[in-house]
């Protein structure tokens, strides 16, 4: 690949990815040293790609890999915690409970959800990718996909209506009756 080719791609998937990273690592110089890590990759192994419609997808599971690897890396070299306990799922009626979000608030409480959630959530939401693309990118099946979306939304659910308590931005549906939401 030449440098003018290169440059296109980087100039195409920076941003997505590097918000992709940092959603997983949580970490601006972490999120940006994958970033980088997944292009280093592709400058030596992406001319193995057949398809340039597939670089998008290629770049989203090379980051995720990546990341993982160094995931692996890191709990080698430190004790692993426990995992906290699952959290119940939310009733049906309290889906619709948020009328009016605050990106910003949305994307703090996105930092607290569990990684495992928080992956396919930032690829759905943030990124507008497909189911598929994402089961893709993940290397999981999309039915993996479908389940760790919806407790992804439970816990941000959960977060959500903590910082509601506190009195943050966040307002509550109107119930069908008419009145407001508890």
């Amino acid at each position: 690949m030449n440098n003018e080719a290169f440059a296109q791609l980087v100039d195409a998937h920076y941003a997505p990815l590097y918000r992709f990273a940092l959603s997983l690592a949580r970490n601006g110089a972490d999120a940006g040293d994958l970033v980088q890590q997944t292009f280093f990759v592709w400058a030596t192994k992406g001319d193995a790609i057949r398809e340039a419609s597939k670089a998008k997808s290629w770049l989203f599971t090379t980051l995720y890999r990546e990341f993982l690897r160094g995931r692996r890396r890191d709990a080698r070299a430190t004790s692993i915690e426990d995992l906290p306990p699952g959290e119940k799922d939310l009733a049906a009626e309290d889906v619709d409970r948020v009328s009016k979000i605050d990106a910003a608030l949305v994307m703090t409480a996105l930092q607290s959800v569990d990684e495992t959630f928080r992956a396919p959530l930032t690829l759905f939401y943030i990124e507008d990718m497909s189911y598929q693309e994402i089961a893709q990118a993940l290397e999981v099946p999309i039915g993996t996909v479908m389940s760790r979306l919806s407790r992804g939304k439970s816990q941000l659910r959960t977060v959500l209506e903590r910082t509601e308590s506190g009195g943050s931005k966040v307002l509550p549906f109107p119930n069908p009756k008419g009145a407001s939401a508890s």
